[in-house]
């Protein structure tokens, strides 16, 4: 893997109903500083926007080598990002979200990076594309701390990763049944399951859109929540395990710091509090449809 450098990377954007987004993230990807060829591939996911017909005609169509291909047969991310990749030429394949803004040095960062592994995370921060009050409902971990659950695989974010091809091959893409959350968990550590390397890049900077409906915020954290268990389920036999004291601390937190305590005392907003709490509720909820205790 030493030293290997892609002859085209492809950028894969996962899309539904981004019209009104993605303008932002198309043109952070044409202000990229990579030297090297690139092209974008959208996965369009049965949009009703207008979003195919928006793309079809967009100025940096030419400059992007932008493509929109039709993904409506399965809902989810991981249907839109495999039928991209299906049409995508490059070895390399970059992935990105259409709601979020790459820094400019993000895909030569994650090219770098990926000269030494099969598959790389890159790293987020969410000051530069939220104001001060919708960022401060999500903590952000430092760009040069990874993802992982303790004591067990690394993984990436679905919104800032590469994988070469052919590692992307032998994993069999990314799990469509996985439709809300958890998939790119799950794809990461197929990755490394079959054989891959994984590495970080904490210069490969994305720009994240927090949700800033208090309703949007609760069900995006439920949803991460109950894919956990399945996640669990599926790979406890692979060294997956639960901390046992986690749900203890986390419901006694919540109890302590809920919102109609001052914030004083709580030292958490009310956006933090309902990405916890909805955590510990999907958690409970994929316990019960997983039939699988995970808390």
């Amino acid at each position: 893997m030493s030293g290997r450098t892609p002859e085209l990377v492809s950028v894969i954007v996962p899309a539904y109903n981004a019209r009104h987004v993605i303008d932002e993230q198309l043109e952070a990807l044409a202000n990229q500083d990579y030297a090297g060829p690139f092209e974008v591939v959208v996965g369009d996911n049965g949009s009703t926007d207008g979003l195919h017909e928006h793309l079809e005609a967009h100025l940096l169509r030419d400059r992007l080598h932008l493509r929109c291909v039709p993904a409506p047969e399965v809902r989810g991310a991981s249907h839109a990002r495999n039928a991209a990749v299906a049409a995508a030429a490059g070895d390399l394949l970059a992935f990105c979200d259409a709601d979020d803004r790459a820094h400019p040095g993000w895909l030569s960062a994650l090219v770098e990076a990926a000269s030494q592994y099969d598959m790389v995370s890159g790293a987020l921060e969410n000051m530069s594309l939220n104001s001060q009050e919708v960022a401060d409902r999500m903590l952000m971990q430092p760009p040069e701390q990874g993802f992982a659950f303790p004591g067990f695989l690394p993984f990436a974010n679905g919104c800032s990763c590469a994988v070469w091809r052919d590692a992307y091959d032998r994993a069999g893409g990314w799990d469509e049944s996985y439709t809300f959350a958890g998939e790119d968990v799950e794809f990461s550590w197929r990755v490394q399951l079959v054989g891959g390397t994984f590495g970080h890049a904490p210069r490969a900077l994305m720009a994240y859109r927090v949700r800033t409906a208090y309703r949007e915020l609760w069900n995006h954290s439920a949803r991460y929540g109950e894919a956990d268990p399945r996640l669990f389920k599926q790979y406890r036999s692979r060294g997956f395990t639960r901390n046992v004291f986690a749900f203890p601390v986390l419901f006694t937190l919540l109890l302590l710091r809920n919102p109609l305590l001052p914030r004083a005392l709580t030292r958490l907003s009310t956006g933090q509090w309902l990405i916890y709490a909805g955590r510990m509720v999907g958690r409970v909820r994929g316990s019960i449809r997983y039939r699988v205790y995970f808390l």
